[in-house]
C-alpha cells in the first residue's frame, strides 16, 4: 500500500532530477503550509487582541513596565479574565438590574439600539445558544430538482414563517453556504420532507464546501476499493 507521499519506483528512473525535486518541493509545501497557515492565523489573532486591549490597561500595570518586553497575549489573557468575570456578575441580580437599564437606555436611541439589537441577536445566536447552532448537515436539491445542493440545518421554522408559508407540513431551516467562504449563503425554508439528514459531521461537511467538493469524509484510497471481481 503506497501513500501520497510515496514515490513511484519506475516513474522515478524515468524522470529527471529536477523533475524529483519539484515533486519533493510540492510536497513539502502540502506538509508545510497548513502548519504555517494555522500559526499565523493564532498568531495575528493574539496580536490584534492585545493590539485592542493592552491600550487600555495602565502602562504601570503592565509586563512591560517591569521586564521591558512586550510579551504576546498578556492582552488574551486579561480579556477571558475579564470576559469571565462580566458573565459572572451578569448571572447575578445586580448584573441582571444593571443590564435591563442599560438596555432601556439603549432602546431609546433611534439609531442606536437597532444596531445593539442586531450584534445581540447575533451573538446569542453564536454564543449563548447552543441549540440553535448548526449540528446536522443536510443535503437538499437547489436550485432546481435533480441539483443537490450541502446545507446545514439550524432549526424548525417558527412563528409568521411556519404559520404563513403554503405548505402541509413542518418547515425547516437551512443554511445554505457558499463555495469556497462557507461564511457567505443562503437562507432556505423547506419542507422536512424535502431535506436528507447526511450522517457525516458538520466539520467534514465544510470541508467539503470549502474544497469544492475535493475532500470528502473518509474517503476512500483507490487501491482500497473493491474491483469489479470481488463484488
Amino acid at each position: 500500500m503506497t501513500t501520497p507521499f510515496d514515490e513511484d519506483p519506475i516513474a522515478h528512473r524515468r524522470t529527471g532530477i529536477f523533475a524529483r525535486l519539484r515533486a519533493s518541493f510540492l510536497t513539502g509545501l502540502v506538509v508545510i503550509a497548513p502548519v504555517a497557515l494555522t500559526v499565523w492565523l493564532i498568531w495575528t489573532m493574539i496580536g490584534w487582541v492585545d493590539g485592542v486591549v493592552l491600550p487600555l490597561i495602565p502602562y504601570d500595570l503592565t509586563p512591560a513596565h517591569y521586564i521591558g518586553i512586550n510579551l504576546r497575549g498578556v492582552g488574551v489573557v486579561v480579556f477571558l479574565v475579564f470576559t469571565i468575570l462580566v458573565g459572572w456578575v451578569a448571572k447575578g441580580l445586580i448584573g441582571r438590574t444593571l443590564i435591563r437599564f442599560g438596555e432601556n437606555l439603549v432602546n431609546r436611541m433611534p439609531v442606536v439600539r437597532s444596531i445593539y439589537s442586531g450584534v445581540k441577536q447575533i451573538a446569542e445566536t453564536i454564543f449563548a445558544q447552543s441549540e440553535r447552532s448548526f449540528e446536522t448537515a443536510c443535503l437538499i436539491q437547489y436550485p432546481r430538482k435533480g441539483i443537490w445542493a450541502i446545507g446545514f440545518i439550524s432549526t424548525m421554522a417558527k412563528g409568521e414563517i411556519a404559520n404563513r408559508a403554503e405548505t402541509g407540513g413542518a418547515l425547516v431551516s437551512v443554511f445554505l453556504p457558499t463555495t469556497p467562504n462557507p461564511t457567505s449563503g443562503f437562507l432556505l425554508f423547506l419542507p422536512k420532507e424535502d431535506v436528507i439528514e447526511l450522517d457525516m459531521s458538520v466539520e467534514d461537511a465544510a470541508k467539503l464546501v470549502i474544497s469544492a467538493g475535493l475532500v470528502y469524509p473518509n474517503q476512500v484510497k483507490p487501491e482500497d476499493m473493491p474491483t469489479k471481481a470481488a463484488k
